[in-house]
């Protein structure tokens, strides 16, 4: 008796655009058409934009974690873990699940989304003593970190030590490290209020970056416009400057300046995923190299997009990759889905391309920067132009209610200041949060692929 299985379609990462393909193969395959499976270590979408905003209280972390379990056409099989390597000859994806076993899936498609990861580089103790903010329990626990530091301050009795705690030093001048000093400074801000023992003056956020300018792809007065707001603040913004050494108690600046500080967040740039480099593929600055139609080449039903891809940015042409932000990837996600169906069903499959319909920088309170279809705004109307794009962006009705909720909330009644409990576990720092040592080499991914043993990470 002849049995006739279903292709089977594996899709590697949870972030805007493995989500996004999954919910259209959902919408558009019949499930007599194929299989799906989603490898993700956590069942839910993490609306990475407003990271920023759960670190500094005005939203709680569930209202960002867009459930996957939530979809009336939900039918997508979901693998709990990570996948550590692809054998692209075998069509096996070597995936550690989250009770630490590792197993092999086959496909017969993949396509691959595994995001991005914080990027690091050989600095002196950066990994050990600095926090990242990629991650939901990275931003929870800077929260936790930032208002235990007040509370340490306020309990010591030495002005040096007083002073470093009150310090906070942010590395990256993109819109991550830009919002994330904006929103944190509001919130030691408004805290310090009801500790009658600090000195305000003592505050003090440096945010630092190796660029000459601030979010440059604003634009000079955008960017311009930022600082001011910053400056106004009372952050202090020095460009051209970098990280030479972190440690447990204080920071040295690459122009030689010692900060005194326990809190170090380092959020200068992301990389493709360390998932890419078991593939043994061509890649662009790191990012794997497809076509227009995001397809690797000489590989048959592969497909790769969003940040750890090099997808190709036709709307600008010469040459020109789609940049990390999740504008790009919501939109390669729903078009991959259109392509994987397209080769089951032996039709055509389309380029992508997408004109940037600006961008947007939300600094907290009534002040934000923002650029849509090159329109440059400042002040409420920046901002509800921001807000509006985060809000209408949320995939469910339910993360938008959660959203605006804690908005209107946090605008009527202000933060209660709360710790969670983070602090009273062993210390956290970024080298704790991504993993990124968790990956396989190819060499071990082809051995694993073909049954043999292996010794793994």
């Amino acid at each position: 008796m002849n049995t006739v299985t279903r292709p089977r379609i594996l899709v590697v990462g949870a972030g805007f655009a493995g989500v996004e393909c999954v919910r259209r193969l959902e919408r558009k395959l019949s499930p007599a058409e194929a299989d799906v499976t989603l490898v993700t270590p956590f069942a839910y979408q993490l609306y990475l934009p407003l990271l920023p905003q759960v670190a500094s209280g005005v939203l709680t972390p569930q209202s960002i974690a867009l459930s996957l379990r939530r979809s009336r056409k939900y039918r997508t099989r979901i693998i709990p873990g990570g996948a550590i390597g692809v054998d692209l000859r075998s069509k096996v994806c070597v995936v550690r699940t989250i009770t630490d076993k590792i197993v092999n899936e086959p496909y017969d498609y993949i396509v691959l989304a595994p995001g991005s990861v914080t990027r690091t580089f050989d600095i002196p103790g950066l990994t050990e003593h600095a926090f990242g903010m990629k991650t939901l329990a990275e931003a929870a626990y800077i929260r936790d970190h930032v208002i235990s530091q007040l509370d340490l301050a306020d309990a010591s009795d030495d002005p040096a030590e007083r002073a470093a705690r009150l310090q906070f030093v942010v590395v990256g001048g993109g819109y991550a490290g830009t919002e994330t000093a904006a929103c944190l400074q509001r919130l030691t801000h408004a805290a310090v209020q009801r500790y009658p023992r600090l000195d305000p003056g003592l505050i003090k956020w440096h945010l630092i970056d190796i660029a000459p300018k601030l979010m440059p792809e604003l634009g000079d007065k955008l960017g311009r416009s930022a600082q001011e707001i910053l400056g106004r603040r009372g952050i202090e913004v020095s460009l051209g400057v970098s990280i030479a050494k972190a440690g447990a108690e204080e920071v040295t600046f690459t122009d030689g300046r010692v900060v005194p500080t326990h809190t170090l967040i380092w959020t200068a740039g992301v990389v493709a995923s360390p998932l890419i480099a078991t593939l043994g593929a061509e890649t662009v600055r790191g990012r794997l190299a497809v076509t227009s139609e995001m397809c690797l080449p000489g590989h048959d039903g592969v497909f790769a997009l969003g940040d750890s891809a090099a997808v190709p940015d036709l709307a600008k042409g010469d040459g020109a990759v789609c940049p990390p932000t999740a504008q790009h990837a919501m939109r390669q996600g729903k078009r991959v889905a259109d392509n994987v169906i397209a080769t089951l069903r032996g039709l055509p499959m389309r380029p992508y391309e997408h004109k940037d319909l600006g961008l947007v920088v939300d600094l907290g309170g009534k002040d934000a920067v923002s650029k849509p279809l090159g329109v440059e705004l400042r002040g409420v109307p920046a901002q509800v132009v921001a807000r509006g794009y985060h809000w209408s962006a949320l995939r469910t009705n339910v993360a938008k209610t959660r959203v605006m909720t804690n908005w209107l909330l946090n605008a009527v009644a202000g933060d209660d200041f709360v710790r969670t409990g983070f602090q009273a576990r062993k210390p956290a720092r970024l080298k704790d949060f991504e993993f990124t040592d968790a990956y396989l080499t190819p060499e071990q991914v082809r051995a694993r692929a073909e049954g043999r043993t292996v010794e793994s990470p």
